[in-house]
């Protein structure tokens, strides 16, 4: 691991931190020969014939992010940023190491992820939402103020495999920060949509923000991160290269 471009975090203060991760490491197990099918694979792993291939997709990761801080992730295809988002909501578990969030979590991971082709938009509202921890009745409250922010009246009772990319990103974002997080997790999810809504759920971040949520931002959009946010990391390979101030970290990441 390189030398951090600050100080490394104290030992009282990565204590308090909203998201602290300690130690934290993530291992595939692939396998070493490519199946021709789920039928071959089976046969052979009933008899102990498949041999895996580990690959660290994280190692060694150390982070403590302050509550309020928004906080980018920069890194190439492959680094270990979602990976490490996907361990910070708990989707994956670490093989090694600790972590700890503090408060309820809002993946904006693969907005729509939860979604189903074959109902409206209506229903997913509804579905979508009750995945995220919402009752009926929060998401009967919720509703206008969801399609509102999607701007999504005129397609709502429509099937969602009617929709564009960016309209399901659209209301995916806005079942995911309709109500109040402590932690958002945001990959990407601003890259798609036309520049107005980008700006709205920009609004909408530093909104949360504002009320003392922690977002953790993984984006390739490094002029965005360097605006943001306040500190960054730069993963590579699955191991932190630098740690630090924002536009510091976007400028060693973009210069190498």
């Amino acid at each position: 691991m390189s030398e951090s471009m600050r100080a490394p975090v104290g030992q009282d203060q990565a204590e308090d931190a909203t998201i602290r991760l300690a130690s934290v490491s993530v291992r595939y197990r692939v396998p070493r020969e490519r199946m021709a099918s789920l039928k071959e694979y089976t046969i052979r792993w009933i008899q102990r014939r498949v041999q895996y291939v580990d690959f660290w997709a994280l190692e060694e990761i150390d982070l403590a992010v302050e509550r309020g801080e928004i906080f980018g992730v920069v890194g190439p295809n492959g680094a270990g940023k979602s990976t490490l988002l996907k361990t910070v909501a708990g989707v994956l578990h670490p093989t090694a190491g600790r972590v700890v969030v503090r408060g309820r979590v809002a993946p904006l991971l693969e907005l729509g992820a939860g979604f189903h082709p074959e109902l409206t938009g209506r229903e997913n509202v509804y579905l979508y939402g009750t995945l995220l921890g919402s009752t009926r009745r929060e998401l009967d409250g919720l509703f206008e103020s969801i399609v509102d922010f999607a701007e999504l009246w005129d397609f709502i009772d429509a099937p969602l495999r009617t929709y564009s990319t960016g309209m399901t990103a659209r209301l995916g974002f806005a079942v995911a920060t309709s109500r109040f997080a402590e932690v958002l997790l945001v990959d990407e999810v601003l890259a798609v949509g036309d520049t107005r809504f980008q700006e709205k759920c920009r609004r909408r971040m530093d909104s949360f923000r504002r009320l003392g949520a922690t977002i953790l931002f993984v984006s390739h959009d490094l002029p965005t991160i360097a605006a943001m946010c306040e500190r960054a990391v730069w993963l590579s390979g699955g191991r932190i290269q630098a740690t630090g101030n924002a536009r510091d970290v976007v400028g060693r990441y973009a210069a190498a």
